[in-house]
């Protein structure tokens, strides 16, 4: 029954994830290019700037969903998600018309809110991902909660054998 409750909210949140990023794909895409034309960008690559960006958004995404990363390749796909969001947010606020606190908390939104709903879908995919790889807790767990005290006591044992048995005296012939 658990399962089946966190695979189902698994699904939602993957579902509300893929709403998020449609929105800020949209609203990127038509603010990415006035801002690519009106920082110097042609039509043609004020066009095509989007979806670079979108696509370099995607692509590290995929890439922080994968399992069994080490730190290294996780800061590797970092690195181009932030890069990624850092223009979207760029393009986002400079298309603001007056510049505003309240106008810019609308044109941060879309891109703060792929930041944040790709990061919270990382953290449950990876929760599942270790939850399906050790759904229960090892046996010897199960059996002895405080394995630390055990080792201790072995070690206590075996410590006093040593200190108890003593080697006898050499014998001369």
């Amino acid at each position: 029954m658990i399962s089946v409750r966190r695979d189902l909210s698994l699904w939602i949140q993957c579902g509300c994830t893929a709403l998020v990023a449609l929105g800020a794909a949209y609203a990127y895409c038509i603010h990415g290019r006035h801002f690519a034309l009106r920082f110097g960008a042609d039509k043609m690559t004020a066009s095509i700037w989007p979806l670079i960006v979108d696509g370099l958004l995607t692509t590290a995404t995929v890439e922080l969903w994968k399992p069994n990363h080490d730190d290294a390749s996780r800061r590797a796909a970092w690195a181009p998600f932030l890069f990624g969001i850092s223009l979207s947010l760029c393009a986002n606020i400079a298309s603001a018309p007056v510049t505003s606190v309240f106008r810019v908390a609308v044109a941060a939104c879309p891109s703060l809110a792929l930041l944040l709903a790709v990061e919270l879908l990382n953290r449950a995919l990876n929760a599942t991902a270790l939850n399906h790889r050790c759904p229960h807790p090892p046996t010897a767990f199960a059996r002895n909660p405080n394995p630390s005290r055990q080792l201790r006591s072995s070690l206590g044992r075996r410590h006093q054998t040593r200190r108890t048995s003593r080697p006898s005296p050499p014998q001369n012939i």
